[in-house]
């Protein structure tokens, strides 16, 4: 297994993982409270931090691993980063356009930054299984 395709699969299991904690914290909190009036500022942002600090330490243990292979990147693994990442950035801009609109709606704040939070985890879960996919069923540059 490619070096690369390692660090997209730690990336779709950071993703995956923290934002299922979110979830879970987020849910749990909101007991009989409407959802909307959940704390959810330090759920997120611890989360997102946590899920930051997981990924620099799978990158330096996996780097750690197999230190051959971790500074070698050929012409492929550059093709299919650039791939996943410009096939993942879609959900960005999707969140930004959502998160705008859920603003001008006049939305509550809790909303937009769960919509905005949920482009960007589904931005990184498209890149990486994009990449996942280009690595085990070949990557064709048209």
């Amino acid at each position: 297994m490619a070096f690369e395709e390692k660090r997209a699969w730690s990336m779709l299991l950071v993703t995956v993982a923290a934002y299922g904690v979110y979830l879970a914290l987020v849910l749990g909190r909101s007991a009989d409270a409407p959802l909307a009036e959940s704390p959810y500022v330090s759920a997120l942002l611890w989360t997102v931090g946590a899920a930051v600090a997981a990924s620099v330490v799978l990158h330096i243990a996996l780097a750690a691993f197999s230190p051959e292979d971790a500074n070698t990147k050929d012409q492929r693994d550059r093709e299919i980063h650039r791939f996943g990442e410009h096939v993942g950035q879609s959900f960005v801009v999707m969140g930004a356009v959502a998160g705008l609109a859920l603003a001008m709606a006049g939305l509550d704040q809790f909303w937009i930054a769960n919509a905005i939070y949920l482009a960007f985890v589904l931005s990184s879960l498209l890149g990486s299984a994009t990449k996942i996919v280009s690595y085990r069923l070949g990557f064709h540059p048209w």
